[in-house]
């Protein structure tokens, strides 16, 4: 596929290394018009993905983090009911009725994601990031404001959408979401990558790092994952990592096996980890892939 590769290519360019998966998913995104659904464990770059589209196409980026008691106000719109008061105080004595229509007027909207990514005149990125940590309830609310990419707001009317945002949502999967969400969306799992592919995410977000010592920290990361872990890093902590490895001039993993092991601080948060990877088990593992 064409388009296929030419995203894979452009998204490279901005530093996101898409598998071929996730490239097709991303030219169906744009050709059935749908939200893309990415599922997989945290720090494997699904949030990263929202932000590169944005960069792609030169276009804003709004971002709805959920949460669990997430709620229609936070996520459409509220009224400054501060401002409200003071201008209700400042028009006493004054016909009500102006007064208000004068208080449910646009200029004491206060825009939450879902309402500001259907007003804006160029299509935006929503990004509706950790879907899964929100209540049923708002994913049913949810999945109502993306069938349509209308609002209601009694004061007001009815608020269409000026253009269609690119809708990414994302999931730990930490619960099951509803059959609902799943069909009004594409559906792409995202896992951690393969070696040869964080590899070239090490190269492309690093520039001027050794090619060796890209493979070399690609294969050591993919070894620490299958560690007992509580808490597996991500991309972002290999990258981090990384940095500190060139920071320091090392060049070869294992010409500098204590500063390997002493920086994994960068990839290691906490205690029970940290200490599950000794110096004997880095040591073991850098054996592996030097």
């Amino acid at each position: 596929m064409e388009r296929k590769q030419q995203i894979a290519d452009r998204l490279a360019a901005i530093g996101y290394i898409a598998d071929g998966g996730l490239a097709t998913a991303l030219v169906l995104m744009d050709m059935l018009k749908r939200p893309l659904l990415v599922e997989g464990p945290a720090g494997v770059g699904k949030t990263e993905i929202a932000k590169a589209l944005a960069a792609l196409h030169g276009t804003e980026l709004i971002r709805l983090q959920c949460y669990e008691g997430l709620d229609r106000s936070d996520a459409l719109y509220e009224w400054n009911y501060q401002r409200q008061l003071l201008a209700i105080k400042a028009r006493e004595g004054q016909d009500a009725a102006a007064t208000e229509a004068h208080v449910f007027s646009e200029s004491y909207l206060m825009e939450r994601p879902l309402l500001a990514a259907i007003r804006r005149p160029t299509a935006p990125v929503l990004l509706i990031d950790e879907i899964d940590r929100a209540d049923e309830e708002f994913e049913a609310f949810l999945l109502e404001v993306l069938s349509d990419f209308q609002v209601s707001v009694p004061e007001l009317g009815t608020i269409k959408a000026t253009s269609i945002p690119r809708v990414v949502l994302t999931s730990n999967d930490t619960r099951e979401l509803s059959d609902a969400l799943r069909r009004r969306c594409l559906y792409h799992a995202l896992d951690f990558p393969d070696v040869d592919r964080e590899a070239r995410i090490l190269l492309v977000r690093l520039p001027g790092i050794d090619t060796g010592l890209a493979l070399q920290i690609a294969r050591l990361m993919q070894e620490i994952r299958r560690q007992e872990l509580s808490k597996i890093p991500g991309i972002a902590e290999m990258l981090d990592w990384a940095a500190a490895l060139v920071g320091l001039g090392v060049s070869r993993i294992e010409e500098d096996r204590l500063a390997v092991h002493e920086t994994l601080s960068c990839v290691l948060k906490t205690r029970e980890d940290r200490a599950h990877v000794s110096p004997e088990v880095t040591e073991r593992l850098i054996g592996k892939v030097a």
